[in-house]
């Protein structure tokens, strides 16, 4: 039996079940996951390796631009299964890749 979260479990079982229970990064953490066909090979309570704890799988937004507030509301088809390491990575590309808002907000002012 898979560990599940203690609230929201139906979203979180119907989000790992479509995803294999493995992470469905393929490259948005900025890997290529070339030695497992482009997806992560991270599964659900497996382990990173020798000496790294049990890998715990997220239920988060697809698009890692999306807040957490706006991520509340989507439903099951616009989650995906990520390890913590490909969601951080992921949101920190995304980060990267934004524009900066302009430093000209004069006009918002102007009378």
């Amino acid at each position: 039996m898979k560990s599940e979260p203690i609230t929201a479990t139906r979203l979180f079982r119907a989000v790992m079940t479509a995803a294999a229970w493995r992470c469905q990064c393929t490259g948005a953490c900025g890997q290529p996951h070339a030695q497992s066909d482009g997806r992560c090979p991270r599964e659900h309570d497996g382990y990173s390796g020798k000496h790294g704890g049990p890998i715990r799988l997220m239920a988060a937004p697809t698009d890692p631009t999306i807040t957490d507030r706006q991520a509340v509301t989507l439903p099951a088809g616009a989650l995906r299964a990520w390890c913590p390491n490909c969601l951080a990575a992921a949101r920190r590309t995304a980060r990267q890749q934004t524009p900066a808002p302009t430093a000209d907000q004069r006009s918002l002012f102007d009378l």
